[in-house]
């Protein structure tokens, strides 16, 4: 039996609003950018309907404001709000660095070794290291175990995106993050708790001092 029109339109709108995250991730769509239904809809080949859905779930996520008299548009972070969201990044990662130390299986700690190593081979790829970057932090969040940590990271991790680049970018910034995951690995293995928060603190937060130098290079 065919789908149902309502049925075709959400699953359109839920594909629609997956590749717009996508735009947003690959910087085809930037802070400020005017969200237009007719242009998105004819560029992703769909109706307006899917497409108003999909900025409507922007919006609830944080990532889409409506400007009087301009319409939708990619919100742009504040100061501020970029300080807070490291701010819980380094807590909820921290926390799950913790949890991980108790509940990581072998195969896992195994697998979050092999990503970093992989990650050291891709210096020169930054495509590949961002991809690899996620999979890493991905993987020591699964390893946790605990759903409603995971849930709250989703989130902050699409606001994430916002800020455009990776702050791998920025000179040896790359070289030192995968450093920074073999110290947080060395105490995952230790099973030590403590340990691997504190090297998860540290690792946000030089992220964080690098997204902010980031932020003051900008154009006023």
């Amino acid at each position: 039996m065919p789908d149902a029109p309502q049925e075709r339109t959400t699953s359109q709108g839920q594909d629609a609003y997956a590749r717009l995250l996508d735009d947003i991730r690959q910087r085809k769509l930037v802070p400020g950018a005017r969200m237009l239904e007719s242009e998105i809809a004819a560029r992703l080949g769909i109706s307006r309907t899917p497409v108003r859905e999909a900025i409507r779930q922007m919006e609830a996520d944080g990532l889409v404001v409506h400007i009087p008299r301009s319409g939708a548009r990619i919100r742009t972070l504040e100061y501020s709000e970029v300080n807070e969201l490291y701010e819980m990044r380094a807590v909820l990662e921290g926390t799950a660095a913790r949890l991980s130390a108790r509940a990581a299986s072998e195969v896992e700690l195994a697998e979050l070794d092999a990503i970093n190593t992989e990650m050291k081979d891709a210096l020169d790829d930054m495509e590949r290291l961002y991809r690899l970057n996620r999979q890493f932090h991905d993987a020591l969040l699964n390893a946790a175990r605990n759903r409603y940590l995971s849930k709250s990271l989703e989130g902050l991790k699409k606001t994430l995106l916002i800020l455009g680049p990776s702050t791998m970018e920025e000179g040896e910034r790359a070289s030192l993050a995968v450093a920074e995951h073999a110290d947080m690995i060395d105490a995952l293995r230790a099973r030590d708790g403590a340990g691997a928060e504190a090297a998860m603190r540290r690792h946000i937060d030089a992220a964080h001092q690098v997204r902010l130098r980031q932020l003051r290079a900008r154009p006023s």
